[in-house]
Protein backbone atom coordinates (compact mmCIF):
# COMPACT_ATOMS: atom_id res chain seq x y z
CA UNK A 1 0.00 0.00 0.00
CA UNK A 2 1.22 3.44 -0.82
CA UNK A 3 1.38 6.11 1.38
CA UNK A 4 -1.32 8.13 0.02
CA UNK A 5 -3.47 5.81 -0.96
CA UNK A 6 -6.78 6.42 -0.04
CA UNK A 7 -8.30 3.30 1.46
CA UNK A 8 -11.73 2.35 2.58
CA UNK A 9 -13.32 3.68 5.59
CA UNK A 10 -14.03 1.33 8.36
CA UNK A 11 -16.79 0.90 10.22
CA UNK A 12 -18.73 0.23 13.38
CA UNK A 13 -18.47 -3.26 12.50
CA UNK A 14 -15.04 -3.18 11.54
CA UNK A 15 -13.72 -1.74 15.16
CA UNK A 16 -16.27 -4.65 16.90
CA UNK A 17 -14.13 -7.05 15.12
CA UNK A 18 -10.88 -5.41 16.49
CA UNK A 19 -11.84 -5.58 19.79
CA UNK A 20 -12.14 -9.11 19.48
CA UNK A 21 -9.20 -9.89 17.58
CA UNK A 22 -7.06 -7.43 19.95
CA UNK A 23 -8.62 -8.52 23.21
CA UNK A 24 -5.94 -10.29 24.39
CA UNK A 25 -3.19 -8.51 23.54
CA UNK A 26 -3.86 -4.99 25.38
CA UNK A 27 -5.62 -3.72 28.53
CA UNK A 28 -8.82 -2.39 29.18
CA UNK A 29 -7.87 0.89 30.46
CA UNK A 30 -9.38 2.70 33.54
CA UNK A 31 -11.39 6.34 33.21
CA UNK A 32 -10.39 8.74 35.94
CA UNK A 33 -12.00 11.79 37.15
CA UNK A 34 -10.82 14.95 39.38
CA UNK A 35 -13.25 17.02 41.44
CA UNK A 36 -10.40 19.65 40.97
CA UNK A 37 -10.68 19.48 37.36
CA UNK A 38 -14.50 19.27 37.51
CA UNK A 39 -14.74 22.55 39.59
CA UNK A 40 -12.36 24.38 37.50
CA UNK A 41 -14.02 24.03 34.05
CA UNK A 42 -17.90 23.59 35.83
CA UNK A 43 -18.27 19.70 33.93
CA UNK A 44 -18.04 16.14 34.48
CA UNK A 45 -14.51 15.26 33.10
CA UNK A 46 -13.72 11.97 32.77
CA UNK A 47 -10.08 10.78 31.41
CA UNK A 48 -9.58 8.17 29.37
CA UNK A 49 -6.18 6.56 30.49
CA UNK A 50 -4.50 4.86 27.83
CA UNK A 51 -1.19 6.23 29.27
CA UNK A 52 -1.65 2.69 31.36
CA UNK A 53 -2.37 0.82 28.08
CA UNK A 54 1.11 -1.84 27.40
CA UNK A 55 3.65 0.17 25.75
CA UNK A 56 2.04 3.42 27.90
CA UNK A 57 -0.03 4.28 24.96
CA UNK A 58 -3.23 3.98 22.91
CA UNK A 59 -1.17 2.52 19.60
CA UNK A 60 -1.29 -0.84 20.63
CA UNK A 61 -4.61 -1.43 19.49
CA UNK A 62 -3.97 -0.03 16.02
CA UNK A 63 -0.90 -1.42 15.38
CA UNK A 64 -1.93 -5.43 16.47
CA UNK A 65 -5.14 -5.22 15.18
CA UNK A 66 -3.45 -4.43 11.88
CA UNK A 67 -0.21 -6.90 12.75
CA UNK A 68 -2.98 -9.49 13.39
CA UNK A 69 -5.51 -8.84 10.31
CA UNK A 70 -2.22 -10.15 7.52
CA UNK A 71 -1.95 -12.71 6.11
CA UNK A 72 1.36 -15.53 6.20
CA UNK A 73 2.40 -14.17 2.79
CA UNK A 74 2.21 -10.12 3.69
CA UNK A 75 4.41 -11.22 6.81
CA UNK A 76 6.72 -13.41 5.37
CA UNK A 77 9.31 -10.48 5.42
CA UNK A 78 8.46 -8.22 8.47
CA UNK A 79 6.68 -5.37 8.78
CA UNK A 80 8.25 -1.80 8.64
CA UNK A 81 6.30 1.63 10.21
CA UNK A 82 7.66 5.29 10.70
CA UNK A 83 7.00 6.56 14.40
CA UNK A 84 8.29 9.28 16.83
CA UNK A 85 7.99 7.05 18.96
CA UNK A 86 4.29 5.08 20.42
CA UNK A 87 3.45 3.48 17.33
CA UNK A 88 6.41 2.30 16.28
CA UNK A 89 7.00 1.05 20.01
CA UNK A 90 3.14 -0.52 19.32
CA UNK A 91 4.05 -2.26 15.77
CA UNK A 92 7.57 -3.61 17.70
CA UNK A 93 5.34 -5.50 20.62
CA UNK A 94 2.36 -6.50 17.73
CA UNK A 95 5.34 -7.91 15.49
CA UNK A 96 6.75 -9.95 18.72
CA UNK A 97 3.72 -11.46 19.84
CA UNK A 98 2.90 -12.84 15.88
CA UNK A 99 6.57 -13.56 15.89
CA UNK A 100 7.81 -11.52 12.95
CA UNK A 101 10.61 -9.05 12.13
CA UNK A 102 9.61 -5.48 12.58
CA UNK A 103 11.27 -2.16 10.96
CA UNK A 104 10.68 1.65 12.64
CA UNK A 105 11.67 4.38 11.16
CA UNK A 106 12.12 7.15 13.92
CA UNK A 107 13.07 10.97 14.06
CA UNK A 108 16.85 11.56 15.33
CA UNK A 109 15.35 13.78 17.39
CA UNK A 110 12.58 11.52 19.33
CA UNK A 111 12.61 11.08 22.55
CA UNK A 112 15.31 8.65 23.86
CA UNK A 113 12.95 6.52 25.78
CA UNK A 114 10.68 5.78 23.09
CA UNK A 115 13.72 5.23 20.87
CA UNK A 116 14.90 2.60 23.94
CA UNK A 117 11.65 1.50 24.09
CA UNK A 118 10.95 0.54 20.02
CA UNK A 119 14.39 -1.32 20.33
CA UNK A 120 13.88 -3.18 23.71
CA UNK A 121 11.17 -4.48 22.01
CA UNK A 122 12.84 -6.15 19.44
CA UNK A 123 12.73 -3.63 16.25
CA UNK A 124 15.04 -2.52 14.00
CA UNK A 125 15.17 0.80 14.30
CA UNK A 126 16.76 3.46 11.68
CA UNK A 127 17.02 6.65 12.44
CA UNK A 128 16.14 9.85 10.06
CA UNK A 129 15.96 13.55 9.99
CA UNK A 130 13.20 14.83 11.42
CA UNK A 131 10.48 15.60 8.99
CA UNK A 132 7.77 14.05 7.50
CA UNK A 133 9.39 13.70 3.91
CA UNK A 134 13.08 11.89 5.13
CA UNK A 135 10.40 9.56 8.01
CA UNK A 136 8.43 7.85 4.10
CA UNK A 137 11.45 8.44 1.74
CA UNK A 138 13.55 5.91 4.30
CA UNK A 139 10.29 3.75 5.15
CA UNK A 140 9.83 3.11 1.24
CA UNK A 141 13.35 2.28 1.32
CA UNK A 142 13.32 -0.59 3.57
CA UNK A 143 9.99 -2.04 2.29
CA UNK A 144 11.58 -1.82 -1.39
CA UNK A 145 14.65 -3.41 -0.37
CA UNK A 146 13.48 -5.70 2.75
CA UNK A 147 9.91 -6.73 0.96
CA UNK A 148 8.24 -5.68 4.24
CA UNK A 149 4.62 -4.86 4.80
CA UNK A 150 4.05 -1.39 5.30
CA UNK A 151 2.35 -0.74 9.01
CA UNK A 152 0.93 2.85 8.82
CA UNK A 153 0.53 4.99 11.57
CA UNK A 154 -2.94 6.60 10.50
CA UNK A 155 -3.43 5.90 7.07
CA UNK A 156 -5.06 1.90 7.48
CA UNK A 157 -8.15 0.74 7.93
CA UNK A 158 -7.20 -1.71 10.23
CA UNK A 159 -4.86 0.87 12.38
CA UNK A 160 -7.98 3.25 12.55
CA UNK A 161 -10.38 0.22 13.58
CA UNK A 162 -8.29 -0.35 16.25
CA UNK A 163 -7.73 3.25 17.55
CA UNK A 164 -11.71 3.01 17.82
CA UNK A 165 -12.06 0.86 19.99
CA UNK A 166 -11.35 3.40 22.53
CA UNK A 167 -14.49 4.61 21.46
CA UNK A 168 -16.59 1.88 22.22
CA UNK A 169 -14.78 1.41 26.15
CA UNK A 170 -15.16 4.68 27.10
CA UNK A 171 -18.97 4.89 26.11
CA UNK A 172 -19.27 1.42 27.66
CA UNK A 173 -17.46 2.68 31.16
CA UNK A 174 -19.41 5.86 31.20
CA UNK A 175 -22.90 6.29 29.66
CA UNK A 176 -24.58 9.37 28.35
CA UNK A 177 -21.21 11.10 27.33
CA UNK A 178 -22.54 14.79 25.70
CA UNK A 179 -18.52 15.02 24.53
CA UNK A 180 -15.20 13.32 23.65
CA UNK A 181 -12.10 15.28 22.87
CA UNK A 182 -8.82 13.82 21.85
CA UNK A 183 -5.14 15.00 20.45
CA UNK A 184 -4.99 14.77 16.71
CA UNK A 185 -1.48 14.55 14.36
CA UNK A 186 -2.06 12.03 11.90
CA UNK A 187 -5.77 11.79 13.14
CA UNK A 188 -6.00 8.09 13.22
CA UNK A 189 -7.14 8.10 16.97
CA UNK A 190 -10.10 10.68 16.57
CA UNK A 191 -10.98 9.27 13.22
CA UNK A 192 -11.57 4.90 14.91
CA UNK A 193 -13.27 6.64 17.73
CA UNK A 194 -15.40 9.30 15.78
CA UNK A 195 -16.57 6.51 13.85
CA UNK A 196 -17.35 4.28 17.21
CA UNK A 197 -19.07 7.23 19.30
CA UNK A 198 -21.21 8.31 15.76
CA UNK A 199 -22.59 4.91 15.45
CA UNK A 200 -23.51 4.26 19.54
CA UNK A 201 -24.68 7.93 19.78
CA UNK A 202 -25.35 10.24 16.84
CA UNK A 203 -25.64 13.40 18.66
CA UNK A 204 -22.26 13.52 20.66
CA UNK A 205 -20.21 16.16 20.08
CA UNK A 206 -16.68 15.27 18.72
CA UNK A 207 -13.64 17.59 18.86
CA UNK A 208 -9.84 17.13 17.90
CA UNK A 209 -7.26 19.42 19.78
CA UNK A 210 -3.66 20.26 18.40
CA UNK A 211 -0.62 22.64 18.85
CA UNK A 212 -0.67 25.74 17.46
CA UNK A 213 2.68 24.88 15.68
CA UNK A 214 1.81 21.77 14.21
CA UNK A 215 -2.06 22.40 13.22
CA UNK A 216 -2.30 20.94 10.00
CA UNK A 217 -5.55 19.50 10.39
CA UNK A 218 -7.01 22.32 12.23
CA UNK A 219 -6.02 24.89 9.23
CA UNK A 220 -7.19 21.47 6.78
CA UNK A 221 -10.49 21.30 7.58
CA UNK A 222 -11.06 25.12 7.88
CA UNK A 223 -10.30 25.17 4.38
CA UNK A 224 -11.34 21.92 3.50
CA UNK A 225 -8.01 21.16 1.95
CA UNK A 226 -5.61 18.75 3.48
CA UNK A 227 -2.49 20.21 4.28
CA UNK A 228 0.29 17.53 3.04
CA UNK A 229 3.37 19.59 4.46
CA UNK A 230 4.61 21.29 7.71
CA UNK A 231 7.53 21.84 9.81
CA UNK A 232 5.80 21.59 13.44
CA UNK A 233 7.43 23.26 16.24
CA UNK A 234 5.82 21.63 19.23
CA UNK A 235 6.62 20.25 22.40
CA UNK A 236 3.81 17.81 22.01
CA UNK A 237 6.37 15.43 20.30
CA UNK A 238 3.53 12.57 19.57
CA UNK A 239 1.36 14.88 16.92
CA UNK A 240 4.00 15.78 13.97
CA UNK A 241 2.65 14.33 11.05
CA UNK A 242 -0.03 15.54 8.88
CA UNK A 243 -3.58 14.19 8.10
CA UNK A 244 -3.68 11.75 6.01
CA UNK A 245 -6.23 10.96 2.99
CA UNK A 246 -7.88 8.41 4.80
CA UNK A 247 -8.73 10.29 8.53
CA UNK A 248 -8.77 13.57 6.46
CA UNK A 249 -11.98 12.53 5.22
CA UNK A 250 -12.88 10.94 8.43
CA UNK A 251 -12.56 14.17 10.36
CA UNK A 252 -13.99 16.54 8.45
CA UNK A 253 -17.06 14.47 7.94
CA UNK A 254 -17.15 13.44 11.92
CA UNK A 255 -15.93 16.54 14.26
CA UNK A 256 -17.46 19.45 15.25
CA UNK A 257 -14.24 21.19 15.16
CA UNK A 258 -10.32 21.63 16.60
CA UNK A 259 -8.88 23.57 18.89
CA UNK A 260 -5.37 24.57 19.29
CA UNK A 261 -3.17 25.06 22.50
CA UNK A 262 -0.05 27.18 22.50
CA UNK A 263 2.63 24.74 24.31
CA UNK A 264 2.60 26.80 27.21
CA UNK A 265 -0.90 26.13 27.78
CA UNK A 266 0.16 22.43 27.10
CA UNK A 267 2.90 22.30 29.39
CA UNK A 268 0.78 23.50 32.15
CA UNK A 269 -2.43 20.98 31.46
CA UNK A 270 0.47 18.33 31.74
CA UNK A 271 1.74 19.61 35.17
CA UNK A 272 -2.03 20.05 36.06
CA UNK A 273 -2.96 16.56 35.29
CA UNK A 274 1.20 15.53 37.02
CA UNK A 275 -0.10 17.38 40.22
CA UNK A 276 -3.50 17.25 40.87
CA UNK A 277 -3.84 13.32 39.69
CA UNK A 278 -0.82 11.95 40.50
CA UNK A 279 -0.68 10.65 37.16
CA UNK A 280 2.17 10.26 34.38
CA UNK A 281 0.61 11.65 31.32
CA UNK A 282 3.01 12.61 28.16
CA UNK A 283 2.59 16.58 26.27
CA UNK A 284 0.03 14.68 23.74
CA UNK A 285 -2.05 13.99 25.74
CA UNK A 286 -1.84 16.84 27.73
CA UNK A 287 -3.29 18.73 24.48
CA UNK A 288 -6.85 18.14 24.73
CA UNK A 289 -6.76 18.73 28.29
CA UNK A 290 -5.33 22.23 27.46
CA UNK A 291 -8.23 22.46 25.05
CA UNK A 292 -10.85 22.22 27.78
CA UNK A 293 -9.04 24.31 30.28
CA UNK A 294 -8.24 26.65 27.80
CA UNK A 295 -12.23 27.01 26.50
CA UNK A 296 -14.03 26.09 29.77
CA UNK A 297 -17.34 27.58 28.35
CA UNK A 298 -17.70 25.38 25.51
CA UNK A 299 -17.83 22.46 27.46
CA UNK A 300 -19.53 23.98 30.42
CA UNK A 301 -22.12 20.76 31.74
CA UNK A 302 -20.98 18.60 29.69
CA UNK A 303 -20.26 14.77 30.30
CA UNK A 304 -16.95 15.28 28.54
CA UNK A 305 -14.43 12.49 27.92
CA UNK A 306 -10.83 13.58 27.72
CA UNK A 307 -8.50 10.78 25.57
CA UNK A 308 -5.22 10.45 27.31
CA UNK A 309 -3.49 8.97 25.22
CA UNK A 310 0.05 8.49 26.78
CA UNK A 311 2.58 8.48 29.27
CA UNK A 312 5.55 7.86 27.78
CA UNK A 313 8.06 10.71 28.79
CA UNK A 314 11.72 11.05 29.04
CA UNK A 315 12.26 11.90 33.08
CA UNK A 316 15.57 13.53 32.65
CA UNK A 317 14.31 16.36 30.43
CA UNK A 318 10.57 17.42 31.74
CA UNK A 319 9.65 20.56 29.59
CA UNK A 320 9.65 22.29 33.21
Amino acid sequence: MKIDELVNIPTLEDIQAAAQRIDRYIHNTPVLTSQTFDRQVKSRIFLKCENFQKVGAFKIRGATNAVFTLSEDQVEQGVVTHSSGNHGAAVAMAARHRGIKAHVVMPNNAPKVKINAVRGYGANVLLCEPTLADRERKTETIRSKHGAYLIHPFNDPQVVAGQGTIGLELIGQVPELDTIIGPIGGGGLMSGISIAAKAVNPKIHLFGAEPTGADDAYRSLKTNKRVTHQTPDTVADGLLTVLSPLTFSILRDNLIGIITVTDEEIISAMRFIWERMKIIIEPSSAVPVAAVLKHPRKFANHRVGIVITGGNVDISKLPW
